[in-house]
């Protein structure tokens, strides 16, 4: 048996993770994500697929976010119907992303035919809400630590990788005619003092590793966030200004509702509303009720005010809640998604709220490069929300260390873990800077084979095994 890999995204990129994986009858890929960010990048979602899709046989996932499940609707529209292998929780959570991702697109082509700023003449979605119900029926959930078959010759382990609910770092095993070999993708990891999530499990061996190495060049300075979160939010309120913070449906929206619910317990910022404007976020904070042993907040749940219910909290699941919004006065904080506001209600909210000096922007986690949030970071001075020019006159804050990957020290720290260092190491899902920095320390620091693979490229990994 040959073992061949390609790379047909995450690759010099922190977007698009897909992985090809050929053992010559059987081809499979690890993760299906959408490319973000810059237009270019964007493109690649409208180019055939690298592949025969007919060839392709089944698919795992490491979790639920977008850069790594957002093509699957493009992909079984293209004819692909095999089995999708993941965790329990994030076969629900694909279900809300996919779905809103679905009505996002649709909803943006509309908008584009609507107001005339699409350079096509009639703008299309790249997949429709019906187009992502079509993957449902394909997803195969699977516990964690739990080994399962996905060819006589593969077996597959699904271990915590503490990054979002459901989130794994997921081990092959492959048996050959002669030899037993082991691949481990780490799937995006997360903190190891995250309050909401396990820590990243430490596997002992793998011949061939592939690491993420999103923030691979930077380690994280703050040991408690939530004090610059409460000095933003009080700098604020000061100007009589609103809070919006733009986060992630999954993962960073609980983070954040984890964070101010103890802010407000403890004082240090006023008990004011919180609006969760996020009908995906919602969705998906009912699953950590659902999913309570997959992480640390089983008996905070149990108490009659939790994060996750609290008079402060007031959840919007209808569009008109949202516009409500625009007109609201007092001290308040939205938080809405996308996270990199590349989409979703958070627009409508700096459409109304950026050009107002007394209002604040939280900026929280990893921001791709072409993103809003990133140009929020790097001070333009006006955002193209909608087709137009919108000031940025809103106060803007960077918040370090509620990121739900990984610094550089903790991908070291969980790269040690290995009993003996694999033969080769895929440094993937990272802009270049990082991705070399990433590798580059593990070349010199603990003597690793690195490779950082290019768009497209392919690799033989074992022959005759």
């Amino acid at each position: 048996m040959n073992i061949t890999a390609k790379f047909l995204g995450g690759s010099g990129v922190v977007t698009g993770s897909k992985y090809l994986i050929d053992l010559g009858d059987f081809e499979f890929l690890v993760d299906c994500g959408l490319f973000q960010g810059p237009k270019a990048l964007r493109e690649l979602n409208w180019d055939k697929f690298p592949m025969p899709v007919a060839d392709l046989e089944a698919i795992v996932l490491t979790h639920a976010h977008l850069d790594h499940i957002g093509y699957l609707p493009k992909l079984v529209k293209q004819g692909f119907n095999g089995p999708i292998y993941c965790t329990k929780a994030t076969a629900d959570l694909a279900k809300i992303l996919l779905l809103d991702s679905g009505k996002l697109q649709e909803e943006e082509a509309e908008f584009a035919r609507k107001k005339g700023y699409s350079r096509h003449e009639d703008p299309q979605p790249l997949y429709t809400m019906e187009d992502a119900e079509s993957v449902f029926p394909l997803l195969v959930p699977q516990p964690f630590e739990t080994p399962f078959s996905i060819h006589p010759a593969v077996t597959v382990t699904f271990f915590h990788a503490g990054h979002i609910l459901g989130a794994s770092i997921v081990k092959f095993v492959i048996k050959g005619e002669h030899q037993t070999k082991r691949l481990v993708f780490s799937g995006d990891l997360g903190r190891y003092k995250d309050p909401i999530l396990y820590p990243p499990t430490r596997i002992p061996k793998a011949d061939i590793l592939w690491i993420e190495s999103t923030y691979g060049d930077r380690k994280s300075p703050v040991q408690k966030p939530e004090e610059d979160l409460a000095r933003a939010i009080r700098d604020t309120f000061d100007r009589g200004g609103m809070v919006i913070i733009p986060a992630f449906a999954v993962g960073r929206t609980q983070l954040l509702m984890y964070h101010l619910y103890q802010l407000m317990e403890k004082g240090k910022i006023p008990k004011v509303p919180i609006f969760v404007d996020s009908p995906m976020a919602i969705d998906a904070t009912r699953l950590y009720l659902d999913y309570h042993a997959d992480h640390r907040l089983s008996a905070m749940l149990e108490e009659e005010h939790h994060p996750f219910k609290h008079p402060q909290l007031r959840y919007f699941q209808k569009q008109e809640q949202s516009m409500s919004l625009n007109d609201y006065k007092g001290n308040a904080i939205i938080v809405s998604a996308s996270g990199m506001a590349t989409g979703g209600r958070v627009l409508h909210h700096f459409f109304h709220h950026l050009p107002h000096e007394k209002n604040g922007v939280i900026v929280v986690g990893y921001q791709a490069e072409g993103t809003r949030g990133r140009r929020l970071l790097e001070g333009e001075p006006t955002l193209k929300i909608y087709g137009h020019d919108i000031p940025v006159k809103a106060k803007i804050y960077s918040i370090e260390g509620l990121s739900a990957h990984a610094d550089q020290e903790e991908l070291i720290d969980w790269a040690e873990g290995f009993c003996e260092k694999p033969k080769l190491t895929f440094v993937v899902h990272g802009e270049k800077e990082s991705a070399e920095t990433l590798a580059s320390k593990l070349k010199n620091e603990l003597g690793w084979n690195t490779v950082i693979p290019q768009y497209l490229e392919s690799f033989v990994l074992f022959e005759g095994i």
